[in-house]
């Protein structure tokens, strides 16, 4: 009895672990150890078909995008980079929560020739790629490149970006930083003046390459200090990823969170507040030449006091008074439509005088005796 209950006891354990291990698969073990895997519902299709693309083994809600790319295998990946891919009719696709994806990718014929492969890959955070052999029908085909014999470059350290910004950066200057990172040589030859690329890409969109050559030698099994500068377009802010390339496989990411240019912002904002300010200052003073002076006449009123005038108006100021004798030098001029002839109250002799009853002009009341 003890010798059943054993048995029985064993094969509970080899099935409870030989189960799992029937039921995952090669994409489940691919899965479980953290690699991400991509298969295609056709090896084969022709231009202007589609193909769904199912992913496994990535990390849950990761934009990841899909493209056909030519002069690629798996082996190698993807050489000469997103330039040998058909990046106008490339997907975009998110994981689910369990790191997997299924997405119609429509085919299309790459820059380069095949051999061919559907290269996925992330977009944002930890870089991780897959690729899946596919062939576009009707695509030249040629075969790949020979790969560079003798020296080759490995990636030692995690990259990084020194530097800083300046006074002028906060006020649109070019950003710029050095790249600066540890490669090796594992290869069987020395590499001289290596010839790398570095890539700037904002966002989610490709980087634009540049080729900047490292000046010296690595014999093989040493390792050496890469320094590389990197500069920015003017006035550049946002998420960047700086990355660099050697023998068409990039070797490092780094992200660059650059800055606000805040002082052109300022800048803007004192010229819209100066201008007008000064605008308006220089307008006002035209009006106030050009505009007519008003008549001397209305002016006058306003005009200040001599001070003559206001000694004669102050209240205690006594002046010698008049006399007949002042009166009489200083003649009172006649009004301009009277003379001294032809004034009705002056009489023949010059004097004043009141009509007289019995005057040619009295007319006689009745009643009066």
């Amino acid at each position: 009895m003890d010798g059943k209950i054993r048995a029985a006891a064993l094969g509970a354990v080899l099935a409870l672990v030989l189960v799992p291990l029937a039921v995952v698969g090669p994409a489940g073990s691919a899965a479980a150890a953290g690699k991400p895997a991509v298969t295609l519902s056709k090896s084969e299709a022709g231009t202007g078909g589609s193909i769904t693309v199912t992913g496994s083994g990535w990390r849950p809600g990761t934009l990841l995008m899909m493209l056909v790319c030519g002069q690629s295998v798996p082996s190698r990946g993807v050489i000469g980079g997103t330039n040998s891919c058909a990046n106008a009719d490339g997907r975009a696709v998110t994981t689910d929560a369990k790191g997997g994806f299924s997405r119609k990718l429509p085919v299309a014929e790459p820059p380069k020739p095949c051999p061919c492969v559907v290269h996925v890959a992330t977009v944002t955070g930890e870089k991780a790629e897959a690729d899946a052999v596919f062939m576009v029908a009707g695509h030249a085909v040629a075969p790949l490149p020979k790969e560079e014999s003798g020296g080759r470059i490995s990636v030692l350290t995690d990259p990084r970006l020194d530097g800083s910004g300046g006074l002028l950066t906060w006020f649109g200057s070019p950003p710029s930083r050095t790249l600066v990172l540890t490669v090796g040589n594992v290869g069987t030859s020395p590499v001289k003046n290596p010839v790398f690329q570095v890539g700037t890409a904002h966002g989610v969109f490709a980087p634009q390459w540049e080729e900047q050559q490292w000046r010296g030698s690595i014999a093989p099994g040493r390792k050496a200090q890469i320094r590389l500068p990197v500069e920015l377009s003017a006035g550049a802010h946002g998420d960047y990823t700086i990355s660099l390339k050697y023998g068409g496989k990039v070797l490092a990411e780094q992200p660059w969170g650059v800055g606000r240019p805040w002082g052109v912002t300022v800048f803007w904002i004192l010229l819209c507040v100066v201008v007008p300010a000064a605008v308006f200052r220089v307008g006002m003073a035209v009006v106030d030449r050009v505009r007519p002076r008003r008549s001397t006449g209305r002016a006058g009123r306003h005009r200040g006091l001599r001070p003559g005038e206001l000694t004669l108006r102050l209240p205690w100021a006594n002046p010698a008074p008049r006399t007949p004798a002042d009166d009489s030098a200083s003649p009172v001029p006649a009004l301009p439509w009277f003379t001294p002839e032809t004034d009705p109250g002056t009489g023949a002799n010059g004097q004043l005088s009141a009509p007289h009853e019995n005057g040619p002009t009295t007319q006689t009341r009745k009643g009066h005796t």
